[in-house]
């Protein structure tokens, strides 16, 4: 396919306003995939419970879910790559918000995993595809900021799943599932208003020849395959997935910790379940650092073309020391046994301010995710980067996919550490040591970023060459 002249006139870009909408529904929807990944860990107790089996079937749920999810991603990206993708969202939105309705609903556990897969496949569409449109609305001088905003809100949206896991769903966890499915049928009748954008849109190299009326009419195909993964910075960019998303699918247990640890203290599960719910909520809020670590890659970026990859590599490796100091902080809790959710959430707040140990916790761990959300906008930045617009969602969801292995694995290995470590360590110090361990994983994660670095600079290079003489062709 070409770069060629529109047979008839077409509007170039939309009002601003129709864009900023476009931009808004896009980075929503980026969140709730996310809240309903969130929504299920911190029920563990009441869902295993009301089903009759242990917890780490429920642990298992998660990881499933999450290979499901980016394995569904690779196909709904592929043909996004080739074709609208307005409607792919659209019918990928309403897959998930079925089998999030059906999770609510399940009888038995074999439902409630089906219902979960279900939702798995249509999550897989909202993030490849949705990645794919809104690097088409950016410039690469700004990418690092505005793919800040769309990490933030899929970490925005994880601590809304847990938060609103805990507070809806401690006495009926059936109700937050139902609420998801209603928030995901209203997102579908939001995507009907949005802007339908146009391929390659962002690039300065094809800004001439689209405003003169060319469309940009390249689509991907199964030889271009190997060419993605010959770049040295793609391959790079997918692996260190493996270990990162080891390390951080540990953190969903989160909730659990600090559940254990009000369990621990002798509050009942009710209680504990709120008191989980809302300590991973205060402490993953360092995440809003993620648009520092956006603007830092920009600013790096513009300086040297190894700039996101290396900023990436220094908030990473910087992290771990703050995370294992995390999870062995002791805290004291003091909140209503039994009290109403919102007599215990009060309690917790306060708790910030009037104990020590709770403020140095919440320190520590908004240092700790400040560092590593440096790793999701330039992540994201750099795939745009170096790949030309046709294979932005597949390049994406193929690293999604090796991330939701590596998540999957660090969310399922962590609960078999847990239990293995239970003989030595008795909860909840078993939790915690667990946790540490996984942080680990953040190392070599630090190493593949700094290897990409080194060859971002001839991949993107290539990229800019490549559509420079794209769009020669229309002159």
């Amino acid at each position: 396919m070409t770069l060629t002249r529109g047979g008839m006139a077409r509007a170039w870009g939309g009002t601003a306003a129709h864009r900023g909408y476009s931009v808004v529904v896009f980075v929503v929807l980026a969140s709730l995939d996310n809240v309903a990944i969130g929504l299920v860990p911190p029920l563990y107790g009441p869902i295993a419970d009301a089903f009759g089996v242990p917890q780490r079937l429920l642990g298992l749920v998660t990881a499933v879910s999450f290979v499901v999810s980016a394995a569904a991603a690779v196909g709904w990206a592929y043909v996004g790559d080739r074709a609208n993708r307005k409607p792919l969202l659209m019918v990928g939105t309403l897959i998930w918000a079925a089998g999030t309705g059906g999770s609510a609903v399940a009888g038995n556990y074999p439902l409630f995993l089906a219902a979960q897969l279900v939702a798995a496949v249509g999550l897989g569409a909202v993030g490849s595809v949705g990645f794919s449109v809104v690097t088409d609305l950016i410039s690469p001088r700004r990418r690092g900021l505005v793919m800040s905003f769309w990490g933030l809100s899929q970490g925005v949206g994880t601590l809304a799943g847990t938060l609103v896991a805990g507070l809806l769903g401690n006495t009926d966890w059936r109700r937050p599932f139902l609420l998801l499915a209603v928030v995901g049928l209203a997102a579908t009748a939001a995507y009907l208003f949005t802007y339908d954008i146009r391929r390659g849109q962002s690039e300065p190299e094809l800004a001439d020849a689209l405003a003169a009326g060319g469309d940009y009419d390249y689509r991907i195909s199964r030889a271009d395959l190997p060419r993605i993964l010959a770049r040295r910075t793609n391959r790079w960019l997918i692996l260190q997935g493996l270990t990162a998303q080891a390390a951080f699918g540990s953190l969903v247990w989160l909730p659990v910790l600090f559940t254990e640890r009000a369990e621990d203290q002798g509050y009942s599960t009710a209680t504990a379940v709120v008191v989980g719910s809302i300590f991973a909520t205060l402490f993953q809020l360092g995440g809003v650092f993620s648009i520092v670590g956006g603007l830092v890659g920009d600013a790096v970026q513009r300086r040297t073309p190894r700039g996101r990859g290396l900023v990436a590599a220094v908030g990473v490796l910087a992290a771990v020391p703050f995370y294992v100091v995390l999870f062995f902080v002791p805290m004291r809790i003091d909140v209503p046994d039994g009290g109403s959710t919102g007599a215990v959430v009060a309690a917790v707040l306060a708790s910030v301010v009037t104990e020590p140990t709770v403020g140095l916790s919440l320190l520590t761990a908004l240092f700790a995710l400040a560092l590593t959300s440096a790793n999701s906008p330039n992540w994201f930045a750099l795939i745009a980067d170096v790949n030309p617009p046709e294979h932005r969602g597949t390049i994406y969801s193929l690293g999604n996919l090796v991330n939701g292995v590596g998540r999957a694995a660090g969310n399922g290995l962590v609960g078999v550490a847990f239990q293995a470590l239970r003989g030595a360590f008795p909860p909840p110090l078993n939790y915690a040591v667990g946790l540490a361990a996984f942080q680990l994983f953040f190392v070599p994660t630090g190493v593949m970023y700094w290897l990409a670095a080194r060859h971002s600079p001839t991949d993107i290079g290539a990229v800019r060459d490549l559509l420079h003489t794209r769009a020669e062709r229309l002159e």
